[in-house]
């Protein structure tokens, strides 16, 4: 990182990084396995596939392997499951208001760009009455590409009216480090977030990482 580098716009990711929406979407699978007389799963196991949506919710309770049929029909109802208590126990992880509004204090534009769909986000947002002052949400449905592609970044930097160089993306997932990287921006793991145990976020080749959302502003302000 290049000293005094001023940063013009921040992006993130949604789940995992501005909002802990675990505890709903494992609720939601648990109601399912509850509807396919399954056996519930602990929450500390489901954790860590929040990123993965809903298919990796789905590989949690009934594999990987089930055929694609039973997938499509286990995860239609999911997903109406999930609809229909978005925001019971969601909420931004601690710190997170406080970053925002310094964001929104320096005059620094932020947006999100997430995979989830919009009619999902949107929904969820407006429940927690959360991101009023984002300036964009680009949600996995709002392009043609969605992360890894860079696109859904690039798309959001323009919307920022910054150049991509001049932006951050954080989140807690690889996908997210690498479509920001291919965009040219700084890149930055939330470590809070739903990151497997199987998985290794120092080979990410991420240019920063934080345990505690409050640690993003002392990262832009030494840099």
């Amino acid at each position: 990182m290049t000293s005094g580098k001023r940063f013009k716009g921040v992006l993130f990711d949604l789940d995992g990084t501005l909002l802990d929406t675990a505890p709903d979407m494992a609720a939601a699978l648990n109601q399912l396995l509850r509807e396919e007389n399954g056996t519930m799963l602990e929450y500390e196991r489901l954790r860590p596939t929040v990123s993965h949506g809903a298919r990796g919710l789905i590989n949690a309770g009934f594999g990987a392997t089930i055929d694609a049929g039973l997938r499509e029909r286990l995860t239609e109802r999911f997903l109406e499951i999930y609809a229909a208590a978005l925001a019971n126990e969601t909420a931004p992880f601690a710190g997170v208001e406080q970053v925002l509004a310094a964001l929104e204090e320096s005059a620094t534009p932020w947006g999100i760009v997430t995979n989830k769909p919009g009619w999902l986000t949107r929904p969820l947002l407006d429940g927690l009455d959360f991101a009023g002052t984002a300036v964009c949400v680009i949600c996995g449905d709002s392009l043609p590409e969605r992360k890894p592609h860079p696109e859904p970044l690039l798309h959001a930097a323009r919307l920022l009216d910054t150049h991509p160089a001049e932006c951050i993306y954080v989140g807690d997932a690889e996908r997210d480090i690498e479509a920001g990287r291919a965009a040219g921006m700084t890149t930055i793991i939330a470590g809070y977030g739903y990151i497997p145990d199987d998985e290794f976020p120092q080979q990410w080749q991420a240019d920063g990482y934080i345990d505690h959302a409050h640690e993003l502003m002392e990262w832009l302000n030494n840099r």
